[in-house]
Order: structure tokens, then sequence, then C-alpha cells
């Protein structure tokens, strides 16, 4: 495996779609939820704890950044070929590849309960799995630009039912904001923690680098996506907590769906069957990256081919529908995908910086020395 990615100019994008690729990733079924898990730790200072989450993903988003400047164009698993060897760092490569499958899992565990719970409650886990999935091997045997023009094209028709929340945006109670910052400090942090699943997704930039021509711009795209996602996030659960009382909340599992199902209109009474079908649209970008990510990497770890990968994990996804059909059970896969992915997203970056730092002046000191 190279260290470098060789891109063919066919296949490379411009940074402009980086905010599509990662608002895509980041704003999936983890919105829903997010006010409820936010406001049972920091309450009505719920707001802070989402700041602090936001200028935390910034910092860990610029030091992925610095990781990947000190390569000419490489991906996550060139940079743990470079640092930890041949062995240590396939197994390091591993672990990011298992992600993707456990991220994909809980995605997909997610919508379909949504779906089960507000619109079809007698849907069998199969069909749905068996829709979600069959979208999903379509998309990816497309290519990564085609995921990318579908996050682009579901991105921007998708954003019409954000004005969906103007009716209980008007209906909110300003004294439930009230008091402000009496939230212990532990409290704020506590909540901050609980956004990390919703703002998981712009690790895919470790991938996706290497294909981006204009490398100068990424770090504007990059910063405008999370600045975009931590508003989205941020505007719906100031909504919520200002529209619900505190014991409503805290029973709402997605509190932004039942936000819509306040719209009422003539010739449409549940309006939020509309927008759980129009959440698929959210969804499946996401579906598509993260099994891009698993086959992609599949393909530069083990060199096996992203058919191959594609088929066997849908068929092993499919089947696992079967297994987790419970709410409990669905809760406990994202609530292992969140714990992995805390340590492996927004911890580990930080790791690998100082080494890779490290490899870099260790190198220019044996090219000085030998010169």
């Amino acid at each position: 495996m190279e260290i470098n990615v060789k891109i063919k100019p066919n296949m490379r994008i411009q940074a402009f779609y980086l905010f599509f690729i990662i608002v895509s990733m980041q704003i999936g079924v983890g919105i829903l939820g997010v006010p409820r898990l936010v406001f049972s730790e920091a309450k009505q200072d719920s707001w802070i704890s989402i700041l602090v989450a936001a200028a935390y993903v910034i910092i860990v988003l610029l030091a992925m950044l610095l990781i990947l400047k000190q390569y000419d164009n490489a991906d996550i698993h060139g940079i743990h070929r470079d640092i930890f060897g041949k062995w240590l760092g396939k197994i390091f490569s591993t672990v990011y590849i298992l992600y993707f499958a456990i991220a994909f899992y809980s995605v997909l565990l997610t919508y379909i309960e949504v779906v089960k719970v507000f619109v079809f409650p007698d849907v069998s886990n199969f069909v749905m799995g068996l829709l979600l999935i069959s979208l999903t091997i379509y998309g990816v045997l497309g290519g990564l630009r085609v995921i990318i023009g579908v996050s682009f094209v579901f991105g921007v028709l998708a954003n019409w039912i954000l004005f969906l929340l103007i009716h209980p945006a008007l209906q909110i109670d300003f004294n439930h904001y009230l008091p402000l910052f009496q939230a212990p400090f532990v409290d704020l942090l506590k909540g901050a923690r609980a956004t990390s699943y919703t703002f998981m997704g712009f690790e895919i930039l470790f991938l996706v680098y290497p294909f981006i021509q204009n490398k100068n711009k990424v770090r504007i795209s990059s910063l405008l996506a999370v600045t975009w996602s931590s508003l989205l996030v941020l505007s719906a659960t100031m909504l919520a907590i200002g529209f619900f009382s505190a014991e409503q909340l805290e029973r709402r599992e997605w509190a932004v769906l039942v936000l819509f199902k306040t719209q009422s209109f003539p010739f449409v009474e549940r309006f939020d069957y509309i927008v759980v079908a129009e959440l698929m649209m959210v969804v499946v970008p996401s579906l598509l990256f993260l099994m891009w990510g698993l086959t992609y990497s599949m393909k530069r770890v083990y060199k096996v081919k992203q058919k191959l990968t594609l088929y066997v994990a849908a068929i092993i996804f499919l089947i696992g529908t079967f297994f987790f059909e419970k709410h409990f059970e669905t809760q406990r896969v994202i609530n292992f995908a969140e714990q992995f992915g805390f340590w492996f997203i927004y911890v580990y970056p930080f790791v690998l910086l100082p080494l890779v730092l490290l490899k870099k002046r260790l190198k220019k000191r044996k090219g000085a020395g030998s010169s």
C-alpha cells in the first residue's frame, strides 16, 4: 500500500463539494434526538454546550488538516502505514474500517425505527433494510463522484423542510430559556459530550482529501460545513427547548420530528409523514459515504475489490436488521457507535498529530545529515 494516493484527473473533485459532503454526514438521524440529550445534561444552558462542542469539533478538524498537510496526497491509511509500519498500520486502519461499519449500521437501524414509529408501525425491518441497502448499493456502484452528486442535490432539495419550523418557532416561550448560566461547568461538558454522535461525520475528510484538486481551499470549505451543521443543531435544540416544557422535552425521543407534527394543512393532516419520507434524502447520502468509506478502505488496506466488499457487507447488514428490532436494542447500537466514534474521532487525531510531526522532523534531520 502506497502512502500517497494517485488519483486520476477525471476522479478529482473541487473543494467546494466538501461543504455538502461534511454536512450530509453530520446532519442525519442524530439531529432528531440531540435536543433531549443535551437538555437532560445542561437544561436551558444547552446552547453553551453546543457552542463548546462546535468549538472542539473545529479544533479537531484543524488538527486533521494539519496532519494531512504533512503529506503530498495521503489518506488516513497511508498515514497509518507511514507512522506505524505495515502490520501495525493495518491494525489501526482495520479499526477505522470497523468504525464505518458500526456507524452505517447505527444510521440504518435508527431510520428504520423512525419510519416504524411515525409512519408504518408494522413494517418489517427486512423490507426497510432491503430498500435502503438497495439504494446504497446502486449509489456506491456509481463511484465517489456520483455519491458526491447525490449529497449535493439532496442537500439542496432537503433544506425546504426548515421552513416548516417557522410555525413552532412563533409559539416558543422565552421563559423556557431562563434563568441563564445556571448549569455547572461539568454539566455543560456533559451536554457537549452528548452531541458527539450528531457531530460525527467530518472524519470522512481523512479519506476524500486525496481526491480534492484545489487543496488550498479545503480549510474554508470544511470550516463552513462544520459551522453550518453547528448552527442547525443549535437552532433545532433552542427551538425544542422554547417550544416544549422541560418535562415534555425529556420525554420526547425525537423532539425535532415532533415539532413537525405541529404543522397542519387542509390538504395534509399528518405533515410529519412527508418529513419522515423527506428525511430519507438526508439519510441516504450518509449511508452512501459510510458504505463507500468501508469498501474503499478495504480496497486500500487489504486489496479487496470494492464490489465484493459492497455485496458482502450489504448481505451482512441486511441480515443484521433481524437481530435489532426493539428500541433498546437499536439504542444499544447507537451508544456503542457513539462511544467508539468519540475516542476514534475526537481523541485519536490528537494522538496521531504529534507522531506525524515528529516523523516529519526526523525525516528533515535525516535529509539534512545525508546532504
